[in-house]
């Protein structure tokens, strides 16, 4: 899977704050924060390096989407992960598009589904371009 990915030279949390300011600006929300090192250390006693998974979701796509297919449902919300490699902080998200052609059962999508999942796509990697600016 592919996903768009910017490095940045921020802290885990600066990040992570950095992140949902850019991701409202094309109308994204956070729905959930899934702190991932705190839950293996708490779970399995494994130290791992900041790991975050933020569950993005932008309400009128959402609407779009499930109102063409509730199914979707099963691919929402929109994953963005924050996590530190080699020195630096790298921000990924989920590219809607491709993920709804790997779930889909190699038939033809709604081309409304097709839609809102390109236009989450462009939003989501907006967001992400505009932080390369800081």
């Amino acid at each position: 899977m592919s996903a768009h990915t910017v490095t940045l030279d921020l802290s885990q949390t600066d990040a992570i704050d950095a992140v949902t300011a850019a991701l409202a600006t094309q109308g994204f929300g956070v729905l959930t924060t899934i702190d991932i090192r705190a839950t293996l250390k708490a779970k399995l006693g494994e130290d791992v390096e900041d790991y975050t998974i933020l569950g993005a979701c932008n309400p009128a796509l959402a609407h779009q989407a499930l109102s063409t297919d509730p199914e979707i449902g099963l691919l929402l919300p929109c994953n963005v992960t924050v996590r530190q490699a080699g020195g630096h902080t790298l921000v990924q998200a989920v590219d809607p598009a491709e993920l709804l052609a790997m779930a889909g059962d190699g038939g033809p999508q709604p081309a409304e589904l097709a839609d809102v999942a390109r236009d989450a796509s462009g939003k989501l990697r907006a967001a992400l371009d505009s932080l390369t600016t800081i």
